[in-house]
């Protein structure tokens, strides 16, 4: 397991090989491609799929996503959209909609009473933070314009970043618009400004700063939505820092925060520590939503 730890760490840490023009998977994919969250309900099989959605075309590409709902309800419902992490290559066979931690997480929204939303974005190199950005906005965009055939409450969004995805968390943290319910960060890297050594000269540091979560709550606090953070205690130190930092700073704006701290766990522990803190954790995190994501 701590080689499957160190590799999904590797995923956050690196640049990653392109593999060449062929659609493959390499290695460190393949260790964990297959793994699913640890916590699991009634229901989790029995739920309405609606795969390879394009919500964005660029240029000759489609970006997809896939949306899971319960599939007896007829009622509109909070839509809960994943953020994947990265650098991942471009040519990847099994993309990160389709690892069976992002299936498994759509069919436990669905089961949980909302709509999941798992979708493909371009965080394929440090360059492309910005292109990547854009691409969780237009998904955000395509979801709440399809709203009806989707069966999803437009203004109830809430979104959650994992790993990576949650620097993406940046621009709605800035513009904080009234239909995000709340917003969640697992194992999350919300400071890149941590990242200026390891960070190609390509990348300016205002670049670094604009896609760092923490740097707008240092700037305002007002209109931020309710927030949970969940931490892995054994994480890198860097990602714990911009965690670390990041809470405090809510706590000194006085924000509705829940930090669930997993003092044994690893990154990822979602889907590689099988115990009751990570199950518990991932409850809570749907008590969370449920309780922020009610219509007044």
């Amino acid at each position: 397991m701590l080689k499957v730890i160190l590799l999904l760490s590797i995923v956050v840490a690196t640049s990653l090989p392109t593999y060449g023009q062929q659609r493959q998977d390499p290695p460190w994919l393949k260790l964990f491609v297959n793994k699913r969250v640890v916590y699991q309900i009634p229901g989790m099989k029995n739920v309405r799929v609606k795969k390879n959605l394009i919500y964005k075309r660029v240029g000759d590409r489609g970006l997809e996503m896939d949306v899971y709902a319960p599939r007896l309800s007829r009622e509109r419902m909070p839509a809960v959209l994943f953020i994947h992490g990265g650098r991942v290559p471009p040519n990847l066979l099994t993309t990160p909609k389709d690892w069976a931690v992002y299936v498994s997480f759509g069919e436990l929204m669905a089961a949980s009473g909302f709509v999941g939303v798992t979708f493909n974005h371009r965080f394929h190199t440090w360059e492309s933070l910005a292109d990547s950005q854009a691409d969780v906005m237009d998904a955000i965009k395509y979801v709440r314009d399809n709203a009806a055939t989707l069966g999803v409450d437009s203004e109830r969004i809430i979104l959650w970043g994992i790993s990576a995805g949650g620097i993406f968390l940046s621009q709605p943290l800035r513009d904080h618009p009234a239909f995000i319910s709340c917003l969640i960060a697992y194992y999350a890297q919300l400071d890149l400004r941590d990242s200026r050594r390891s960070a190609p000269s390509t990348v300016t540091d205002q670049t670094l700063r604009d896609f760092s979560p923490v740097y707008y709550l240092e700037q305002d606090g007002k209109g931020i939505p309710p927030l949970l953070l969940a931490r892995a205690g054994l994480d890198s130190a860097e990602l714990n820092a911009g965690m670390d930092r990041f809470a405090q700073l809510a706590l000194s704006k006085n924000l509705t925060l829940d930090l669930l701290n997993h003092p044994t766990g690893h990154h990822g522990f979602d889907i590689e520590d099988n115990n009751e803190r990570s199950r518990e954790i991932l409850k809570r995190t749907i008590d969370f939503i449920k309780t922020h994501s009610r219509r007044p």
